[in-house]
This record gives structure tokens, C-alpha cells and sequence, in this order.
């Protein structure tokens, strides 16, 4: 009976799965999240292969020059082509943003696995731990801790990771609370499987659901601490193209070229409203309480 009921639990899982993809797909506001996702990713990837200028091409003839069919979104402050570097930027802020959600979900969902289903005083230490994290601001260690590791991407990706971890080790410990005293927990303890066994087979299937929410909106969060971070000199360092080092440069000439500032915003706002219309479609399709 207990390994009947271990087959029931597992096997309604590809059920599960097309259920919510026909929810997200009916969703209209997370399908539209997803194209524009889509959209810029497929710039990203594509963006060597496509027939546009060098991003870092300087020329001093086409200083800050308007949109005109030469530069379809103008040119910034030494000449060089906006749309150009707003198709590069986009490389280095979704790359920012999945791969430092990467190392938040790499360093926080052990942590709360650990936390949540072996209690005692290894939960006191990394709770603790994770609540003085919180108390922190998340941009304000970001910022910190790209200052004290040095300014690059790189240095920029790791910092917004590791500010981002705790919100995962928090979610992924209180998940396993609620899914560690579930009767098929019991029965493979009860037939004797180990620890790892019990971790991999059955707690961590049942939380993803919500890791996979929390990381999709973290995604969009992740891309603003970039641009930040970027911003203030601390992310993609010049002259690579970022949209966060565009705005800094377009700051000082908000009066004589708008178009400076207007597009690099616009392409944050875009992806940042994509992944959080994504997040949210996730969250109701992947949600057991709704139809």
C-alpha cells in the first residue's frame, strides 16, 4: 500500500506539468510576458549575425546625433550607434540577471533543503544567518559587495547572486516544512530510504513549483540591480555596451539627446514587465488550488 501510494503521488506529475502549460498558455498577460522575453533573448543570442554597426565604433561626425535612417535610434555622445549597443547591452543584462539568479538558486535551495527538513541546530545557524542577510537591503549589498569584489559583469553577477540568496534559502526552507510531514515522506522513510534519497525523490519535486516562480520574478529584479550596478560604474565596464552604463552616459545630456536615455530605459522596462507578467502566469498556472 505505502509504494502504491509513493506511484500515485509521483505519477499525476506529467499531468500536473500539461495542466499548468495549458493555463499558461490561456493566460494572456504571461504569454504576453513570454514574447517579449522571446524577443529580446533571441536579439541577445542573434546579435553577432545581424547586419547592424560595432557597438563600440566611434564616430566623431555623428555626435549625438537623432534618430534618422542612418541610426534608427540615434547615436550617443562620441558617436557610436545606439541600436547597435542596445542589442550587444541586452547580452550582458539577461546573462546578468539568469546567471545571477543561477548562483542564488545554486547557494540557497541546498541551504534550505538542509535547513528545513534536518532542523535542530543546523536550522538555528543558517536561519539566523539567512535573517541577518535579510536585514540588509538588497540593492544596498549589492552594491557593497560589487565594490569590495571590484567592478566587471562578472564581479557585479556574483554580487547581486549572493544578495539574492536568502530570499531562496527562506522560501526553500519553509516549503520543505510544509512538505516534510506529508504521508509519502513518511512511507519512504518507513521503507527506508535515506536522507538524500527522500530529499531528491519527493521533497524537491513538490517545492520547485514555487523556486520556479520566485526565480522568474528574481530574474527581473536581478536585471534592474545590473543596470544599478552598472549606473554607478560597479557592472559591464566601458566601452563593452551595457543598458545600465547607457543610461549613466545619457544622464548628462538629458536636454540635448533624449534618445540617449529613452531607449536603454525602455528595453529595462520591457524585460523587467516580461519576466514579472511571466512570474505572475506561473504562480496561477503552477498553483494546485486553482482550476
Amino acid at each position: 500500500m505505502t509504494m502504491l501510494q509513493q506511484t500515485m503521488q509521483i505519477a499525476p506529475q506529467s499531468v500536473r506539468s500539461s495542466r499548468a502549460w495549458r493555463k499558461l498558455k490561456a493566460n494572456k498577460s504571461a504569454v504576453v510576458g513570454l514574447v517579449i522575453i522571446a524577443f529580446f533573448v533571441t536579439l541577445a543570442v542573434v546579435a553577432p549575425l545581424l547586419p547592424i554597426a560595432d557597438p563600440m565604433a566611434t564616430s566623431w561626425s555623428a555626435i549625438r546625433k537623432a534618430p534618422s535612417a542612418a541610426h534608427w535610434l540615434g547615436t550617443d555622445d562620441i558617436g557610436r550607434d545606439i541600436l547597435s549597443r542596445m542589442i550587444w547591452g541586452a547580452r550582458a543584462s539577461l546573462m546578468a540577471g539568469v546567471f545571477s539568479v543561477g548562483i542564488a538558486v545554486a547557494i540557497g535551495v541546498p541551504l534550505g533543503l538542509i535547513s528545513g527538513y534536518f532542523g535542530g541546530w543546523i536550522d538555528m545557524i543558517i536561519s539566523r544567518v539567512t535573517e541577518a542577510f535579510l536585514a540588509m537591503p538588497f540593492l544596498i549589498m549589492a552594491i557593497a559587495l560589487a565594490a569590495f569584489l571590484g567592478p566587471s559583469l562578472f564581479n557585479a553577477m556574483i554580487a547581486i547572486g549572493l544578495s539574492a540568496m536568502p530570499l531562496f534559502v527562506r522560501l526553500t526552507r519553509g516549503q520543505v516544512l510544509s512538505v516534510k510531514t506529508e504521508d509519502y515522506v513518511e512511507g519512504a522513510r518507513s521503507i527506508g530510504l535515506g536522507h538524500y534519497q527522500i530529499i531528491t525523490r519527493y521533497i524537491l519535486p513538490n517545492v520547485f513549483s514555487p523556486l520556479l516562480v520566485q526565480a522568474s520574478l528574481t530574474i527581473a529584479t536581478a536585471i534592474i540591480a545590473e543596470a544599478s550596478l552598472s549606473f554607478l560604474g560597479l557592472g559591464q565596464q566601458p566601452p563593452a555596451p551595457s543598458w545600465g552604463s547607457m543610461l549613466n552616459v545619457a544622464k548628462n545630456f538629458l536636454s540635448q539627446a533624449p534618445w540617449m536615455a529613452m531607449w536603454p530605459g525602455a528595453a529595462i522596462f520591457l524585460v523587467v514587465i516580461g519576466f514579472n507578467l511571466l512570474g505572475d502566469g506561473l504562480r496561477d498556472a503552477l498553483d494546485p488550488r486553482e482550476a
